[in-house]
């Protein structure tokens, strides 16, 4: 299993996973303007690989884009399909390459690749390339998508009872990354952990209703990422946020993992995030003019 850090690893973790393929390639797309990623799947067909891309029906402002993807990689010789237009939104980003999932927080766009915090899992695990596979047969072929398991988290169908149970399940500290959490039984459960004790931070926006919560705002980084860690032992990573539509009417699509190495790099990643932002540079400098006062008291300067 591995941890994609955006910016931090750009987009050569995609492109080496691409270049490696040997016989499959099945990526669901919301936003792509990657030349280099549009030039790597063309030429894994040249190498005999089978493509399919399933491409989302619309997304806010770029449709034409999408539309002209869609060209491009037919011309290629790339299986393409389009999402129906039952949700309001097919959202979810993901890869599966020969025998390995990738699912991502992030799209295939300078943007969210080059200038934002986010996050991408890369795994093996039976259970989710299982689950992740029917999912896209499903979207793919425009038929209804029957959870068999409760491995991968995917919206509308499972997002709320999953995340609702992961976060219930935290004993001592909730890591939030999210760009606005605003769904109000999700507020209520935030404040009702916190309320047992549970130290709760959230990069990103908090909506009315979560007592006990502390937001900050990312500094210098766009946030495009929504992720939580749960008392150092599990994280989840996801295209969903903790808003109403993307638990319940949105396809969303993320996974949770206890991986030891995995959770303890996302929660450093946090850690210095949350340490960058207007108040944790302030209580860093506080907590330095304290020491200094007090070195002062000793050395009797």
């Amino acid at each position: 299993m591995k941890l994609i850090i955006q910016p931090d690893d750009g987009i050569l973790p995609l492109l080496k996973a691409i270049r490696r393929a040997r016989k499959t390639i099945d990526i669901v797309i919301f936003r792509f303007d990657r030349v280099e990623l549009e030039k790597a799947l063309e030429a894994a067909i040249t190498r005999g690989v089978v493509v399919r891309a399933l491409i989302a029906h619309t997304n806010r402002g770029g449709e034409k884009r999408l539309r002209k993807l869609e060209v491009a990689l037919l011309e290629a010789g790339v299986t393409v399909a389009r999402t129906a237009d039952d949700l309001p939104r097919y959202h979810g980003k993901m890869m599966i390459v020969d025998r390995t999932l990738h699912v991502f927080g992030f799209n295939y766009t300078k943007l969210d690749i080059d200038k934002s915090r986010s996050f991408g899992v890369i795994t093996r695990d039976h259970k989710l390339l299982k689950e992740a596979c029917a999912l896209f047969e499903a979207d793919r072929t425009r038929q209804p998508y029957i959870p068999d398991n409760e491995a991968l988290v995917v919206s509308p169908e499972t997002s709320r009872p999953i995340l609702t149970r992961f976060i219930k399940k935290a004993r001592r500290q909730l890591l939030i990354y999210d760009a606005k959490v605003s769904d109000r039984l999700i507020l209520r459960l935030l404040a009702e952990r916190a309320k047992a004790g549970v130290e709760i931070r959230v990069i990103g926006k908090l909506g009315k209703g979560a007592a006990g919560v502390v937001a900050r705002k990312l500094p210098d980084l766009r946030l495009h990422v929504r992720a939580i860690v749960r008392d150092g032992s599990a994280v989840f990573v996801g295209s969903q946020s903790l808003r109403k539509l993307e638990l319940d009417g949105r396809r969303e699509v993320g996974v949770i993992v206890k991986d030891a190495a995995t959770v303890k790099k996302l929660q450093a990643v946090f850690e210095a995030d949350w340490a960058r932002t207007p108040e944790g540079k302030a209580a860093a400098a506080s907590y330095t003019d304290k020491d200094r006062d007090k070195e002062s008291v000793i050395s009797g300067v």
